[in-house]
């Protein structure tokens, strides 16, 4: 299931929450600022990350500023229990699954969380089919549905 940890004033959490309705895609919805974030959320985050904290913390958040956080000096259990304790710290949105993570909005990479089926849709109608917009497949794909 795909998890997106948002909140409420970021429009790319709008974008994101948008594109998965448009297309269908089931997703939970966890609000950073009102919904508790528990330990296995952020380790969730950094298992699939690439550059652990790096991906999904913002250091240029008002808490980080005011707290004079040190990331170089926290040892991981620690920066875990801060995230927890100061979740406006993230980056938003952030989409996880069991296997992958996106942190922001960005029309490209989102598409990854497609289902592959819509993914490896080819325009009947155009020529050459590389030229095809693959955004109005899967429209006509969810109007025979």
């Amino acid at each position: 299931m795909i998890k997106i940890y948002t909140s409420p004033s970021c429009s790319s959490c709008r974008k994101v929450k948008k594109y998965f309705q448009q297309y269908k895609i089931p997703f939970i919805e966890k609000n950073i600022l009102t919904t508790p974030l528990y330990r296995e959320d952020i380790y969730k985050m950094l298992m699939n990350s690439e550059s652990g904290f790096e991906d999904i913390i913002s250091t240029r958040s008002n808490v980080f500023k005011e707290l004079n956080v040190d990331l170089g000096k926290m040892k991981t259990n620690e920066l875990v229990e801060f995230i927890v304790n100061n979740p406006s710290v993230l980056k938003r949105p952030i989409i996880v699954t069991d296997s992958e993570i996106q942190v922001g909005y960005n029309d490209d990479d989102i598409e990854l969380f497609l289902p592959p089926e819509l993914r490896d849709i080819e325009c009947q109608d155009c020529v050459p089919p590389k030229d095809c917009d693959y955004r109005n497949n899967i429209k006509i794909l969810n109007k025979r549905v």
